[in-house]
């Protein structure tokens, strides 16, 4: 078990930003793809036992279980999990819903042949000890299969946008995007994974008339961009994000006046535990 002491009163602020606006509804609209593009990477099949980390509704872990796999979906947010536990319902599906933490998985050593993260694990603050624990609870000679938004994509300048206006990051915080840089990868790492994927692809996403419709469910359904918009009310400083939000897509749009059309760059790293 991990021997991560994680700080109550952030992980309890973490889960609160993330039950916060309606995140599932994001996975339903445009996030879907992503779940089955990792799996398919990793090549999870019948039998294995998969965790997936920072799961959410269970984007990747239903299509894992769809294959055969024994399948636990842990995320810090039960809110989420609970949406998942539906839609693993309603397809039939039986998974494992375990309430953890990134950064302190509450699993023995080497209990997992496949440990997986879609845009999940990568929002845990300490990077070096979310590695460190997904290697741990990872056989050797299992799978270690990462799908990141990148530093230089959409979600990146997102971040970026967001930074100047969010509260300030607990000692020691990383930013998310980085996990979808592959030296930064390589440098967490270091030679407990030989990856054998990385490999670097957009999700085109069409699902919003306008670049405002897009900005717009980012404000109304994005747990930090909530929390950054309700840090910069308190300075009075709110029209001033949801302008800069606006610029950004705006600036983003790759579509034309039938629609927007929006490139989210990621990074898909699958590789072995030694």
């Amino acid at each position: 078990m991990s021997s991560t002491v994680p700080d109550p009163e952030l992980k309890a602020r973490h889960s609160k930003m993330w039950a916060s606006g309606d995140y599932p509804s994001m996975v339903e609209t445009w996030l879907l793809p992503l779940g089955s593009r990792l799996v398919e990477t990793a090549g999870i099949g019948s039998g294995m036992r998969v965790l997936d980390v920072g799961a959410g509704t269970g984007n990747a872990s239903l299509p894992a279980a769809e294959r055969g796999a024994a399948v636990t979906a842990s995320d810090l947010t039960p809110e989420l999990l609970e949406v998942g536990r539906r839609r693993a319902d309603d397809a039939g599906l039986e998974l494992d819903w375990v309430q953890a933490d990134a950064e302190a998985l509450p699993f023995d050593d080497g209990a997992f042949d496949v440990v997986m993260s879609s845009i999940g694990a990568m929002f845990a603050p300490q990077h070096q000890a979310v590695a460190g624990e997904l290697v741990r609870v990872c056989r050797p000679g299992g799978t270690i299969a990462m799908l990141s938004w990148t530093p230089e994509g959409l979600v990146g300048s997102l971040f970026a946008a967001m930074r100047p206006f969010a509260p300030p990051p607990p000692p020691g915080a990383q930013p998310a995007p980085l996990w979808g840089s592959e030296d930064h990868l390589r440098e967490l790492f270091g030679d407990r994974v030989q990856w054998r994927t990385l490999e670097r692809d957009v999700l085109e996403v069409t699902a919003f008339p306008t670049p405002q419709d897009q900005s717009e469910h980012f404000r109304t359904q994005y747990g930090p961009t909530l929390a950054a918009r309700a840090n910069a009310a308190r300075e009075g400083r709110e029209a001033e994000l949801d302008e800069a939000l606006d610029r950004l897509f705006a600036e983003s749009d790759r579509g034309s006046a039938d629609g927007a059309r929006f490139e989210y760059e990621y990074l898909l790293a699958v590789g072995t535990r030694r």
